[in-house]
């Protein structure tokens, strides 16, 4: 690792820790020619995920978009931030682990109804009426009874 103040390429690590919940890990370093100290990470490189829209459209995954669409289903629920960022968190990992690099939107909107539909009911409906466009009152009615029907 090249100092940051000397420039040199040798140094030594001093310290390493976890950093951000696991997903990194912390090094203070001490460079062997000038002594001074520095802090690097060390991070996983993982492959981007690319989402294939229903218009077949492709577009790089963002968990970001996941978790706000949870948080617009559970507006007014008592469901907490943490929950829904867990959720999003648990369907980033699961497709990270897939060998595929391709998903359909399909797939990830099953998960997270899924996911949804454990936690909140109402936010599950919320979600699934936007995910699956209902068209009328009778597609939203049948969705309702086999959530029902499952109970």
């Amino acid at each position: 690792m090249r100092c940051p103040f000397c420039s040199n390429l040798e140094s030594k690590v001093v310290d390493s820790r976890p950093s951000d919940e696991g997903s990194s890990i912390r090094r203070r370093r001490e460079c062997l020619e000038c002594h001074k100290r520095f802090t690097t990470y060390e991070t996983m490189e993982s492959l981007p995920l690319v989402v294939i829209k229903k218009d077949g459209s492709r577009q790089t995954f963002d968990k970001s978009k996941l978790l706000n669409g949870m948080i617009r289903a559970c507006e007014k629920r008592p469901v907490s931030f943490d929950t829904l960022n867990g959720i999003a968190v648990d369907i980033d990992q699961s497709l990270q682990n897939q060998m595929e690099r391709e998903i359909s939107s399909v797939e990830i909107g099953e998960l997270v109804m899924k996911k949804l539909k454990e936690v909140d009911e109402v936010a599950y409906v919320r979600f699934a009426s936007v995910y699956r466009q209902f068209k009328d009152l009778n597609t939203f009615m049948a969705e309702l009874n086999k959530l029902l029907k499952d109970k």
